[in-house]
This record gives structure tokens, sequence and C-alpha cells, in this order.
């Protein structure tokens, strides 16, 4: 994917001058060769030019790991480290950061071999909330080689969030549809993020289509799409129709991008898009966020960007899906119950016209959106990706800011299930544990909209953190908590 950032962490050691700097070169040295050899050496840059004792050689690694090309950095802590130099290499960074700390080696040489960056890690810490500085902390920041080497690369992800987030533009074309007031986007927190928006009219882009009426590229398109459908290619007199829209799309993001390295869509679909255009878009959106172009339907300024932050953190293609479906409870007792670790209220069905990209459906097929159909001329509706999203892991989530403009989000993992839909769209059977709670806990007591970003695989600690460090309230970073752990909302006595 060429729309999100490549990462390069800047691996900087500091020490307390009256610690053995020995201890610092040597644990930085391990440090980099555990990375090395456990994952990709393009992805870390140590700094050689000195250990950072002082406000001096925090200007020299600063200049060294900016000449290098770091757009992320990594303070660690050899021994205790200086705190006022090694916060002050954090806040005049201009990237992510983490701090982590090395452990004791061996019990046979803690005299001269002791580092005590266990209690350096504090000073840290204290020294970042005094210069108003954030910082990515893991878990348990204190570890040996091969534990740092995973902390930072656990940091990667969050890193390329970040900087994704600080460079990007989502590019709308609205209004949202009647009803859907849920799919609100106060711009304020958009920009509080660092992220731009450039908001159009759905007129300005059918001027555009109209414009690319007999482009000569839309040939090769469609050859490309009928490659992707293959058997699937139901509807071929529609093909043409939207490779000039797909088209339309991607120029416009060229032309309007400006100064923004990465862009994405939240693009309109109905109720006049179909029989203005002639189609709906949802095969082109699942084409183009399959390229690693988020597009989100019906206008969701904040459903494109929490598409656009899975993208980053899984590298991955994602999908935006409505919470949509209660599972029936014959198709439960037939193909969940005994088979699966849920009960029903822990499973849902998430359904889109056909905006998920084929490569995450079981099969798929062109159809027209049957909705539409029943108020509209089929030959209008068709353009849809339907088919059964393939059953595996999932991360549920989404970053919303409230019509009072407050950050919030939720994080919740789980899986889709090897079942048969029998329905239409793309869809599939959702499992998570404790859903039901959190369906009514978490998404209606705190007004979330029905529309939810998925990545596919287990992402819910770099989304936690991400969204942690980019600011979200601690409290208002929801999960799907388990019975211990009763919501503030919940009757006790349910």
């Amino acid at each position: 994917m060429n729309n999100i950032p490549k990462v390069k962490i800047g691996l900087v050691a500091v020490s307390r001058d009256c610690f053995p700097e020995s201890l610092s070169v040597n644990r930085r040295k391990a440090l980099v060769e555990a990375y090395k050899a456990k994952y990709d050496a393009a992805d870390i840059y140590e700094c050689p030019i000195c250990i950072v004792e002082s406000e001096i050689h925090m200007v020299q690694a600063l200049e060294d790991i900016k000449k290098a090309g770091c757009n992320a950095l990594c303070v660690y802590l050899g021994n205790f480290g200086p705190e006022i130099s090694e916060t002050l290499l954090a806040k005049h960074f201009d990237g992510p950061k983490m701090f982590c700390a090395a452990a004791e080696e061996s019990q046979n040489d803690l005299i001269q071999g002791r580092g005590d960056a266990y209690c350096g890690m504090l000073n840290a810490s204290y020294n970042l909330k005094l210069r108003n500085t954030k910082a990515y902390i893991p878990d348990y920041p204190v570890g040996d080689a091969e534990d740092c080497a995973d902390m930072i690369h656990e940091f990667l992800p969050i890193a390329r969030a970040v900087i994704g987030l600080t460079n990007l533009k989502i590019i709308s074309f609205g209004p949202r549809p009647m009803n859907f007031l849920a799919c609100n986007a106060p711009i304020q927190q958009l920009y509080n993020l660092g992220v731009e928006i450039e908001e159009n009219s759905e007129l300005d882009l059918f001027e555009a289509f109209n414009k690319h009426a007999g482009d000569a590229r839309i040939a090769d398109v469609v050859k490309d799409m009928e490659a992707e459908l293959g058997a699937g290619n139901k509807k071929p007199e529609v093909l043409e129709k939207l490779a000039q829209y797909e088209l339309t799309l991607l120029d416009w993001v060229e032309e309007h991008r400006g100064y923004r390295e990465y862009v994405c869509i939240a693009g309109k679909c109905w109720p006049a898009f179909q029989t203005q255009f002639g189609f709906v878009p949802c095969y082109v959106n699942s084409r183009l966020t399959g390229r690693g172009i988020p597009v989100s339907c019906e206008v969701d300024i904040y459903g494109a960007l929490s598409e656009y932050i899975g993208t980053c953190i899984s590298d991955d293609i994602v999908t935006l899906l409505d919470i949509n479906n209660s599972v029936p409870k014959d198709m439960y007792k037939e193909s969940i119950e005994g088979k699966f670790p849920y009960t029903h209220t822990d499973t849902f069905m998430g359904f889109h016209c056909g905006n998920t990209c084929s490569k995450k459906l079981a099969a798929c097929e062109m159809k027209n959106q049957l909705i539409m159909a029943r108020s509209l001329p089929v030959e209008v509706t068709n353009g849809t990706l339907e088919g059964d999203i393939a059953p595996g892991d999932i991360t549920f989530y989404r970053l919303q800011s409230t019509s009072d403009n407050k950050l919030r989000a939720y994080v919740a993992e789980g899986e889709v299930l090897p079942v048969a839909t029998k329905s239409f769209g793309g869809i599939g059977v959702f499992a998570i544990h404790e859903m039901g709670r959190f369906y009514r806990n978490v998404l209606i007591e705190k007004n979330y909209p029905h529309h939810g970003a998925v990545a596919f695989g287990h992402y819910g600690k770099a989304l936690f953190d991400t969204f942690k460090y980019i600011g979200v309230p601690m409290e208002d970073i929801n999960y799907n908590q388990p019975k211990s752990v009763p919501y503030p909302t919940e009757n006790p006595f349910s």
C-alpha cells in the first residue's frame, strides 16, 4: 500500500553521567542486534553519533536522526538516564516517540553493571508530563534486548497511524443522506488531530464524472475489473460506468491532495446518486479501499478516518460495515450453539451493500442493491459486490467526535464465524464476547452511529494505544468488558 507511511525509528540511547556510559553503549548495540535478528532491519536506525548525556548531545542526536530520515523516535534508557536531556529530545522531535528502558542482565553484575533504568523511567515519565510532551510508554517498559525489540516493533503500527493522521486529507462528497444524522462530523477534532478536510458537493463530483466520459483508460480498468470478478462478473453492462467513476475518484485525489501525502474519501452513494450516475458506487469503493485508499459510505467522515487508522495499524485492507441485524435464533441453534464459545447475544451480522474488498470475501458476485431496487429501476442499482465475508479474526472499532466536539472511541476484538449468512450484500456473522452488553452500554449508551470499521485480525492493543496517544480521554476509549467488570450504566440486577 502506498497510501500509508513507511516508518523509520531513530534509536537514541541516553546515559546519566554518574553511571557508566558503556552500559548504554553495549545495551543499545544488543538491542539493535536483537531487533534486526527478528524484524525488518529497515525499521530502525541506530544513532551512532553519541550517547545523550547533555543538552548538547541532545541537539547532536536530534540532527543525526533527522538527517537519517527518521520519522519516529525511540529514547532508550541504557541506564538511569538524564531526565532533562532525554525529554528535551522527545519534545523537539517532530513525530511520534516512545520510551523504553534496559533491565539488569545478571545477578552476578549488580555493582558496576547495575543501570537503574527501572528508576529512570519514573523520572522520564514525570518530566514528559512537565513538558506536556506525548510519548508512547509500553505496558511494562523495562526489558532485556529481546524484550525492548518487541516493544519497538509494537510501536511501529502506532507510529504509522500517528504519522498518517498528521499527513492525511479526507475528501468528502456530500451532504449526508437524510435520516443519517448519526454520521455527524464536527470538523474541529479533525483539525485537532492534524487532519485536513475537503468538503465538496456531489454536483462537483457529477461534473468531474461526466468529464471522464470516453476516457482512454476506461478499457484497461474494465479488464482489471473483469479479472478480479471472474465468474462473479454478473453485471458486465455496468463495468464501463464503474471504471469511469473509479478514474474520476483517482484523478480527484491526485488533483486535490494538495500538500498532503495521504488521502481517504467519504463518498455519497444515495439517494440521488443512482438515478443521476446510473449505478451504485459500492464496487469502486471496495477497489480503492483494497489499494489502501479507504472510501466510506454515506459521507461518513469519521468512518473514513477510522478506516484509515485501521489501514495504517494493520497494514492491510479494512472495511466499514453497519452493525446491522441480529442472528436468528434458529440459525444460532443450528450453526453456532455448541460449536463456538458464544452466546446468542454475542453474535450479530455486519453488513454493507457491497463495499468490502473481494480479497476479504469468501466469494463474490457483482449484483444490484436490493434495498434500493425496491423503489428504483433495477438497472440504476447495479454496482454492489456481494458475498459472505471470509471467516477469521477481526477487530471492530471506531473513532468519533460527538456532537459537542469530544473525541470518543471503541475497540472490540472478535471473529467472523464460518456460518453462511443466507442473506444479501457484503455480510458476515460476527461474534464478539459480551457483545450484547457492549451493544447496550457502549454503542447505544454513548450514542455511536451504526457504522463500525473492521480490521481483519486482532489489533485491539495497537488501536487502544493509538487512540490514547492521539488524545482520546481514557474514560472514552471503550471496549467489550467481561461480566466481572460492569459498565457504569449497567443495571446490577440484570
